[in-house]
């Protein structure tokens, strides 16, 4: 092909497909901005109503993710992309991805069992996966942990819903015990009178003992 013939298929090419890819861009560009100001007045109605705070960031990724595969898809279509084809190849590779990404579906069905039948919540202190700490945040794939010394655990949710797990605020109240060593030649009595004064002066410590 001499130089005049690529200079007139380039033209045609970009007579054709320049409007597309333009439009295609236009569309990708607006749709992400509408999405963030859907995903925005999705987060105030949550914020509004009595829905579970575990929830709201759970619901509020599925809604954004969701929503942009719908706008990808879109796109597509605008460019020229046979969609029925496309969904059939997106859904072999799908399959070989889940196969490859097992443990993440595995992350992602946790979180859902989390969520629906809520062995913790947002807030709640729980021991779990051998990390201790407050309930932060309860994601699509992991659930995030303040610790007390104010460092930030993530956990997969997959082994959050199928291990074990100590949850220290599901009762109102718990039994601390206490191990007091007393020297032998020391008056136990005088010993049981200073621990008891000192119980009865905190008001956190349930008048309940028996002496």
């Amino acid at each position: 092909m001499d130089v005049e013939s690529i200079i007139n298929l380039g033209t045609e090419i970009v007579l054709e497909y320049g409007p597309k890819v333009i439009a295609a861009i236009v569309v990708w560009v607006v749709g992400m901005w509408v999405i963030k100001l859907l995903i925005s007045g999705a987060n105030k109605v949550m914020n509004k109503s009595n829905l579970d705070v575990s929830l709201k960031p759970f619901l509020a990724s599925l809604f954004g993710m969701t929503l942009k595969v719908l706008l990808a898809i879109t796109v597509l279509g605008m460019l020229g992309i046979e969609m029925t084809s496309f969904i059939a190849i997106l859904a072999a590779a799908g399959l070989a991805v889940g196969m490859a990404l097992s443990g993440t579906l595995q992350n992602f069905a946790g979180g859902v069992m989390i969520l629906i039948f809520k062995p913790f919540k947002v807030g709640d202190v729980i021991d779990a996966q051998g990390y201790v700490g407050a309930v932060k945040e309860i994601q699509i794939f992991n659930t995030i942990l303040k610790t007390p010394d104010n460092k930030t655990i993530i956990l997969p949710n997959g082994g959050l819903s199928t291990g074990s797990m100590v949850n220290f605020s599901t009762e109102g109240r718990r039994r601390v015990d206490w191990t007091i060593g007393v020297a032998y030649g020391d008056d136990l009595d005088q010993a049981r009178a200073v621990i008891r004064k000192l119980c009865d002066a905190d008001a956190r410590i349930l008048k309940i003992l028996k002496w």
